[in-house]
């Protein structure tokens, strides 16, 4: 049962952006300082990528920690009302993210993927990262990166 009124629960969560985040703001701005030209949110990119590089097949999101199930295993268990909601629901988001990433990578796409706390820890690095991936350079540091590899779409 929610604790909060019909109207309570519409404006939370109407504060709960899935687009134009701080940390994706954040990697778009200095991406932009360099003069790397994106797409945002591309609806003709399968997965929705938050940038997207289509020429160079580059696509990057910026995951936030209790969303995307940053350290998971320790993680769930601090998680202590609607357990029963939450869980399964973080848990979707992780597998999604996974399907994403395998879909993405059989059609050529290297994917980027950077955690909220890095972007805002070393917004340069992260881009450092993503440009040395548009110039097929996958020694990344930050990020974490999924690219074909004998047909399986792995984590460098």
């Amino acid at each position: 049962m929610d604790n909060h009124t019909k109207e309570q629960r519409h404006r939370n969560m109407q504060a709960v952006k899935n687009k134009d985040s701080d940390i994706e703001l954040l990697l778009r701005k200095e991406l932009w300082s360099r003069k790397l030209r994106y797409q945002k949110n591309s609806k003709k990119v399968f997965g929705h990528p938050d940038i997207v590089f289509i020429g160079k097949k580059v696509a990057i999101f910026c995951d936030s920690e209790f969303w995307h199930g940053y350290d998971w295993a320790n993680k769930k268990e601090e998680i202590k009302s609607r357990r029963d909601f939450w869980i399964p629901k973080i848990e979707r988001n992780i597998q999604r993210d996974v399907e994403v990433n395998n879909t993405l990578c059989a059609d050529g796409w290297v994917v980027l993927r950077f955690w909220g706390k890095d972007i805002k820890k070393d917004t340069a690095g992260c881009v450092d990262d993503i440009a040395k991936a548009m110039e097929g350079d996958y020694e990344i540091r930050i990020g974490r990166i999924f690219r074909l590899q004998k047909m399986d779409c792995r984590e460098d």
